[in-house]
């Protein structure tokens, strides 16, 4: 496994995968690999971690194209309890449609952030709390200083058959 570390990613990453795990998109599979489902249902991404969550593989497009930790990686490190994240936050970022957002937004995560924000708040919680426990989460990934693993391809979407 590589020795260098991971990249921290844009907070919307740390959102994402807040909302992964509130929508129990994240599943264990055994003490080293997990999957995570994509917002959309269209792609399933395998992580692999070791046993403190220092070295981490995701072959999900932010870590494979632009080599920071990319939220499939992080919900993993969330639902093997390395992080605690509050039910509150995980349940205030449930159910977002974060694929279709980023697309709408062509990827501005600014424009995505003030979208999400505006979500959180019509859907009574706080969008004040949860990007303080969003920035919490980053700090934890700045001190755990995770390295990346093996370097997998990302999948190519599922079609939808109907």
């Amino acid at each position: 496994m590589a020795s260098t570390e991971w990249e921290i990613p844009p907070v919307v990453k740390a959102y994402e995968a807040l909302g992964a795990v509130g929508d129990g998109r994240v599943k264990i599979v055994d003490g080293t690999h997990a999957i995570v489902t994509s917002s959309s249902g269209s792609k399933n991404y395998q992580v692999e971690t070791s046993a403190g969550g220092r070295e981490i593989s995701s072959n999900n497009n932010a870590s494979y194209w632009q080599g920071y930790l990319g939220y499939p990686a992080i919900a993993v490190l969330i639902e093997r309890g390395l992080y605690r994240a509050p039910a509150n936050v995980t349940d205030a970022l449930a159910g977002i449609p974060w694929h279709e957002i980023n697309r709408r937004n062509r990827n501005d995560y600014a424009k995505t952030l003030a979208e999400v924000d505006k979500l959180i708040e019509q859907n009574g919680h706080d969008p004040d709390a949860v990007r303080s426990e969003a920035e919490a989460l980053l700090d934890y990934l700045r001190k755990l200083k995770p390295r990346p693993g093996t370097r997998r391809r990302p999948p190519a979407e599922k079609l939808k058959r109907g």
